[in-house]
């Protein structure tokens, strides 16, 4: 058994209840218009980091449990009071945006996939946007007006390789 220590749950990670968790909800109606409802409980991190989970988790007896981490990753809470969606956070959220959603040509996809800012970028709209090719969400990138795109893909899923064109049609 590993000597490592454990942090027992309530010192880490905290339930939000609906109350606290509406600036998240509000956050992302300003940003990208969703207004549906998320079946989830909330859980926030000492590093302003926010999963997601099953409501029923919310209810679990937690003070014998030794629990690191619960859920999905879902998104960072800004200083401004904005959120950056992870990945997932962009695929639960992208299906019902209805505003800053950037969509990117395969050139570009092969890039940011790769951890590349995608620079000479004339758009001269700014903030976090959520990044999309076709019907794929590829996570949110904040842009710099006039200038790029900064890239948010974590290094750990940046792809090393290039899409072959045949992957790409037969997708």
């Amino acid at each position: 058994m590993s000597d490592k220590k454990f942090v027992k749950f309530p010192d880490k990670l905290w339930f939000l209840s609906n109350k606290e968790a509406r600036p998240i909800l509000e956050a992302l109606e300003r940003q990208w218009g969703f207004t549906e409802k998320l079946d989830y409980v909330f859980i926030r991190t000492a590093q302003d980091n926010v999963y997601i989970a099953h409501r029923d988790f919310a209810n679990l007896d937690r003070t014998s449990l030794r629990i690191n981490n619960v859920g999905i990753y879902f998104c960072e809470i800004q200083k401004n009071g904005d959120v950056r969606l992870s990945i997932e956070g962009s695929q639960i959220i992208g299906p019902k945006a209805t505003k800053n959603i950037l969509d990117l040509e395969d050139q570009q996809v092969d890039l940011w996939m790769k951890g590349y800012e995608l620079e000479n970028f004339d758009q001269e709209r700014k903030g976090h946007f959520i990044i999309r090719h076709g019907e794929d969400f590829m996570g949110c990138g904040y842009i710099v007006p006039g200038k790029k795109i900064l890239n948010y893909v974590p290094k750990a899923r940046r792809i090393h390789a290039t899409l072959a064109p045949i992957a790409r049609e037969a997708a």
